[in-house]
């Protein structure tokens, strides 16, 4: 294994506060009630919203419904309202016991919002903190809600928040014909992207059904540009625990269409991986039950043998603003039984079954990526109408 693939940086904490400098002047859009409370006036509300949603320590619905806002309804995606639910278990709607008001999952069977569910409602926000990588589904929920909207001719209204992995572009582009939940537009894997920008391309690229439009409003987020690794104040979801499972999300998401584990069932999901066939190199862990982040993990009281990479600076991704396919090449070469590697949803996940064909084929991380070099090249022009602040490049 090459001595790149496991470099760290022991001066994590000497940069880190050079790279967050600039964090304490940001202005989330929620966090702007000046510039939206406006549009809110007299009109029945609906909410789309997780447990991100906040303006300061404050869940946006509570602060809302204090300032007399009519929030009439809530949806919420996969993770659930308060954000307390596994990945892929199933939301039922619900009465949330702090409002009273009644909670809509737009996750499972029911992706997008109804004809009846809107029922009544003139204007609907959008606000969950994103992470600017096409299989997370929070955007692919935001498009369902845009469609939705559009045929009802309902105002969407976006309250942007920055993508922490919004420094660079990179990955294979999105093949329609693996169209589904976990990837539903022809954007590369890390799109570089605020939410804001991406409800923007939606509806400017015309990938709503039949090409339809919703009429949309974006309060942009204040004193953020793209060069910036933005620290989340809040887990966007139960298994991306803190700054780094989210920074490395982006590799290690591919694991998710393989038979390795990434660590759910133990305190650092997405920061590290094995399985019980790995060859013991000095690392290993066991799964257990998590309530609200994996009741039933993978390889579950068994020990898994692998690789912690928890020690990756913040440094690292910025000097290093690209997927890592090298530690997933690495656990495909070292696994014993090459035919039950990957699964089915690993070409849904990377968007392509080039690379699963590559990977069995030997090729380097290196000769991978740029082959999806010159497409995420175009993507970058296509892109770069839809920005609403400063780029990285």
């Amino acid at each position: 294994m090459s001595k790149y693939i496991f470099y760290t940086l022991s001066i994590a904490l000497l940069i880190g506060n050079s790279i967050f400098a600039q964090q304490d002047s940001i202005q989330v859009g929620a966090d702007q009630t000046d510039q939206y409370l406006p549009l809110l006036a007299h009109k029945r509300i609906a909410v789309v919203a997780n447990n991100s949603s906040t303006i300061g320590k404050t869940h946006l619905v509570d602060s809302l419904l204090s300032l007399k806002v009519r929030v009439k309804k809530i949806f919420c995606p996969e993770h659930g309202f308060r954000g307390e639910a596994d990945a892929g278990e199933l939301i039922k709607n619900q009465v949330d016991v702090k409002t009273g008001l009644h909670v809509i999952s737009l996750y499972g069977s029911h992706k997008k919002p109804t004809q009846k569910d809107l029922n009544g409602i003139e204007l609907v926000i959008f606000d969950m903190q994103d992470v600017g990588v096409r299989f997370y589904t929070y955007i692919s929920t935001m498009h369902y809600v845009m469609e939705a909207c559009a045929e009802q001719r309902i105002p969407v209204l976006i309250l942007d928040r920055p993508n922490p992995n919004g420094f660079y572009v990179d990955g294979p582009i999105l093949d329609t014909a693996y169209h589904s939940f976990v990837g539903m537009h022809p954007v590369p894997i890390v799109h570089g992207m605020t939410i804001g920008e991406y409800a923007k391309m939606i509806n400017g690229e015309h990938w709503l059904k039949r090409g339809i439009q919703c009429k949309l409003t974006v309060v942009p987020c204040k004193n953020y540009d793209h060069s910036m690794i933005y620290q989340l104040p809040i887990r966007p979801s139960p298994n991306l625990p803190n700054q780094t499972a989210v920074l490395l999300y982006p590799s290690l998401g591919f694991f998710e269409g393989t038979c390795i584990s990434i660590g759910r069932g133990t305190d650092f999901p997405f920061q590290l991986f094995g399985h019980p066939s790995l060859p013991n190199i000095g690392f290993s862990y066991v799964p257990v039950e998590k309530i609200g982040a994996s009741k039933n993990p993978p390889f579950k009281n068994e020990t898994c043998y692998g690789y912690d990479l928890r020690e990756y600076s913040i440094k690292y991704f910025k000097d290093n603003p690209r997927i890592n396919l090298e530690w997933l090449i690495f656990a495909y070469k070292m696994f014993p039984d090459k035919k039950s590697f990957f699964n089915n949803y690993f070409n849904y996940l990377s968007g392509t079954p080039e690379l699963k064909k590559q990977i069995e084929q030997g090729l380097d991380a290196e000769t991978i990526s740029k082959n999806w070099e010159p497409s995420v090249s175009e993507f970058k022009k296509t892109r770069k109408k839809y920005l609403l602040y400063n780029d990285f490049e």
